[in-house]
């Protein structure tokens, strides 16, 4: 038997556990939409005074506001109703895909209250000349924010590709190869604006955002911890949540199911594989096999739906194809993971009534635990807020409801 004690860390100190009070009273409130403060000390098990204590710490940093009376139908003073903060900390999320560039405000309540949408090709631009883009698009975004009394305390990039510390590995459809993400956004924002206080900037990729969104805001998920995410933009991104939780792989790279292969045989893929599901169900497969231009980007995915609504021979085939091969490649991730559903994301979920019936097919063929026949709802269109700029965004906001403490100061410029 091994003896060697557990090395417990330092004991949490009155500081400490004060920091951690103010999330367990501020995340409370922001989970109940709104509550008193006799409400709150019930649900996180503190007494009505510490509680009070720590509202009061809330309301005077901004996290918090008050809004009116209620009644509990028992004797005693109505309670003052308590909100989460419409102005003051929120998070800016900035999503660079091959075809366009979103950023989005969210405050802590995870509303949307920014968002600016950019369409331009990315593809063989330099990824300083993207990012100084992104930038401008950020700066009016935190100019738009300040006019509505928020101030974002932090910035979440999120790219097509593979993301970690601070830099894109690589990112296939954009060209992009060691991109330091962090530090040339970081450099091209402080540039457009010099006097206000750097933004903290992190970033990750845009399938584990758009996860995240859906995770978060999106209804489609209600009640559902576990579940696989696909995004079909020009490539496919994929992102699994299990219990609630992202599931990063030991490098933090899972999720890359545009790049399983259908075929080894197949055609060339930009992330110089063959026969990757990307080059049969990504946009312009379906684009090609419906014989609209690849190059059409948001117009052609618009004349797609427009052209299965109608009907057409050729675009109902195209779509039926593709979602064989989702299917088969779905199949192999749900038997893998065993999630409860599957999310269909990106443009993918506008398409979802055509995908739907050969995907679910193919899964009922192939998962081996039978609970993915058709009709058993687990196969699931995203909901519209679960987008990647947006699940960008609410990281920030996560991280502000984990301490809201640490960001009690960053709305003050220097």
């Amino acid at each position: 038997m091994n003896n060697t004690p557990i090395p417990l860390g330092p004991k949490a100190d009155k500081a400490t556990v004060r920091r951690h009070n103010l999330s367990l009273v501020l995340r409370a409130v922001h989970d109940a939409g709104d509550a008193t403060r006799a409400a709150v000390a019930t649900r996180v098990g503190l007494t009505r005074a510490a509680v009070s204590s720590l509202v009061e710490q809330l309301l005077e940093n901004g996290f918090l506001t008050e809004w009116g009376k209620t009644s509990s139908g028992q004797a005693g003073r109505p309670g003052t109703v308590l909100k989460v903060a419409r102005t003051g900390p929120a998070g800016l999320g900035v999503e660079i895909n091959v075809d366009y560039v979103a950023v989005c405000v969210v405050d802590l309540a995870g509303t949307d209250r920014v968002r600016l949408v950019e369409h331009v090709d990315n593809r063989g631009v330099s990824p300083s000349e993207v990012l100084g883009r992104a930038a401008q698009l950020a700066a009016r975004a935190l100019a738009s924010a300040a006019e509505q009394d928020l101030t974002p305390v932090g910035a979440h990039v999120v790219v097509p590709g593979l993301v970690t510390g601070g830099t894109v590995r690589q990112a296939p459809n954009l060209g992009w190869t060691r991109v330091a993400v962090e530090g040339l956004f970081a450099q091209s924002l402080s540039a457009l604006a010099p006097a206000r206080r750097p933004l903290p900037v992190s970033s990750d990729n845009e399938a584990n955002a758009a996860a995240l969104a859906e995770l978060w805001y999106g209804a489609g998920t209600e009640g559902v911890r576990s579940f696989l995410y696909l995004t079909g933009e020009i490539g496919i991104g994929g992102a699994l949540v299990v219990g609630g939780e992202l599931l990063r792989g030991a490098h933090g790279f899972a999720g890359e199911i545009g790049h399983m292969v259908v075929d080894p045989d197949g055609p060339l893929c930009p992330c110089g594989a063959h026969g990757c599901l990307e080059q049969y169900a990504g946009q312009a497969a379906l684009l090609a096999a419906a014989g609209i231009e690849t190059t059409a980007g948001v117009l052609g995915v618009a004349e797609l739906q427009r052209r299965v609504r109608r009907a057409d021979p050729d675009a109902l085939a195209a779509v039926e194809r593709a979602g064989r091969q989702l299917g088969c490649v779905v199949s192999g991730a749900v038997n893998l993971f065993d999630p409860d559903a599957v999310m269909l994301g990106g443009f993918y979920r506008a398409l979802t009534r055509w995908l739907a019936p050969a995907v679910e097919r193919e899964l009922a063929l192939r998962v081996i635990s039978g609970l993915w026949a058709k009709g058993s709802g687990r196969l699931r269109a995203a909901s519209p807020l679960g987008d990647a700029a947006r699940g960008a965004a609410g990281v920030i906001v996560q991280e502000v409801l984990a301490d809201p403490a640490a960001f009690a100061d960053r709305g003050d410029d220097d």
